[in-house]
């Protein structure tokens, strides 16, 4: 008969093969170590710090949190699948979309998901870089793009490799 003491490394190493699996459909099974919630705070605040200052100081009316992952809820309203990750979210009434009756209104809110990104992730810079392009993509639905366009202009930002220079 087994005794829980033999049982418990068993059980630890199945824990990280089920891990590895699931990271791998990330598209990534070099996940980095979690950083402390005031960590991921500092790097949230720097991100803001370097992202365009004209469009930081127009957000108007929006809370920026972050929360570990996404609430069932969240996931449910949009639609994910069991292996598909969220890295930030956009909750509110773009400014394109604003009226003259906007006011009074509960403030937009911007999330942030950390264990998500940190297990996409394989180093502190990269999950910097990261934090940097979800807050970029979640200010830009809050400036009424919608995904079409952020990608396309995401898309811009990327060198072609047809056209580089070798």
């Amino acid at each position: 008969m087994f005794s829980t003491l033999n049982i418990r490394p068993i059980i630890s190493k199945v824990k990280k093969i089920i891990k590895t699996i699931r990271l791998s459909r990330f598209g990534t099974i070099n996940s980095m170590e979690s950083v402390s919630n005031e960590h991921f705070e500092k790097l949230i605040n720097e991100s803001m710090d370097e992202l365009p200052q004209e469009y930081i100081e127009g957000l108007n009316n929006v809370v920026i949190i972050y929360e570990d992952e996404p609430t069932p809820a969240q996931r449910q309203q949009l639609k994910l699948r069991c292996n598909q990750s969220l890295f930030g979210l956009y909750e509110g009434i773009p400014r394109t979309k604003r009226g003259a009756g906007y006011m009074f209104v509960v403030p937009d809110k911007i999330t942030i998901f950390k264990k998500p990104m940190e297990q996409y992730v394989s180093s502190l810079p990269e999950l910097k870089e990261q934090v940097k392009r979800t807050l970029w993509h979640e200010i830009a639905h809050h400036y009424g793009l919608d995904h079409d366009r952020i990608h396309h202009l995401e898309s811009k930002d990327k060198p072609d490799p047809k056209n580089s220079w070798r």
